[in-house]
């Protein structure tokens, strides 16, 4: 806690020290034999917040999320959680400190419920018995509080949902684990326009509730809707993070494509090139 000088004989100002990010990365590197996946990368990801990470193909964003999800553990460099230097070498790690990622293939069985994915892996028993009421319950408690009320019943086959609720499932199966970080691969992907706004919706509630969501998305409309920072990624290399308000689409495009962008968030653009708030 720092005082700030006393002005005019008034009594000295406390400010609280700033919060440190949810999570903090810091000369991250991962090699593949001889390919360079990350290269130095750095980046904060603060709770209650929408972090956007883009880049094109090749870029490096699901070798990002999978180092941080402990499926890829990093070369060198540094992690921080709640500004703790971790260690994540395993899936188990990263589950351990409140991190899911929900993936693009969403890892649903369609032959089973609802609930039954939910807990998959994680039944709950009691005296050697699944106990069937206590998972419903749960279950659709974590539906109500993430306001999915689009499903008709907890016991509906996962083959029978829509992709939207394909989508709010497996992101309520990730929540239900007291999770701080939910990282989401391409969640609007091959989604109509009513499903994709139901996903932009649930995204925008998660941060509401203080977790902190990474988002991979090629879609920048989407972005520029949900998004409070954008961080993008060139062939392995960090090269811009902020705000949102601090991009627009041209910007975001000049840095996927190139790595490098001299335009000014600033600058007037064509009508519908994008505003740029976040």
């Amino acid at each position: 806690m720092s005082t700030q000088p006393s002005v005019n004989g008034a009594p000295p100002e406390v400010t609280a020290p700033a919060e440190p990010p949810l999570l903090s990365l810091r000369g991250l590197d991962k090699n593949f034999g001889p390919v360079q996946a990350l290269v130095g990368v750095n980046l904060d990801v603060p709770a209650g917040k929408v972090t956007a990470l883009l880049g094109d193909n090749g870029a490096g964003k699901s070798v990002l999320i999978k180092t941080i999800s402990g499926i890829h553990p990093p070369d060198s460099g540094e992690i921080f959680w709640e500004g703790r230097p971790v260690h994540i070498r395993a899936p188990k790690d990263s589950t351990a400190l409140g991190i899911n990622t929900v993936y693009q293939d969403l890892a649903l069985c369609d032959n089973l419920v609802i609930v039954q994915n939910m807990f998959l892996g994680r039944e709950r028993r009691q005296l050697g018995l699944l106990s069937e009421d206590d998972m419903e319950k749960a279950a659709a408690s974590t539906l109500s509080s993430l306001s999915v009320t689009t499903v008709r019943s907890i016991r509906q086959p996962v083959a029978s949902l829509s992709g939207g609720q394909r989508q709010s499932v497996a992101v309520a199966r990730a929540v239900m684990w007291n999770s701080k970080l939910v990282i989401m691969d391409e969640p609007t992907a091959a989604l109509g326009v009513a499903q994709t706004k139901m996903v932009v919706e649930l995204i925008e509630r998660l941060a509401s509730r203080g977790l902190a969501v990474i988002v991979i998305s090629h879609n920048l409309n989407d972005v520029f809707e949900v998004a409070d920072r954008i961080a993008v990624l060139y062939l392995g290399r960090m090269v811009a993070s902020g705000p949102a308000s601090e991009f627009n689409r041209q910007i975001v495009v000049d840095l996927m494509t190139t790595g490098a962008s001299s335009r000014s968030v600033q600058v007037a653009t064509s009508a519908g090139a994008g505003g740029s708030e976040g």
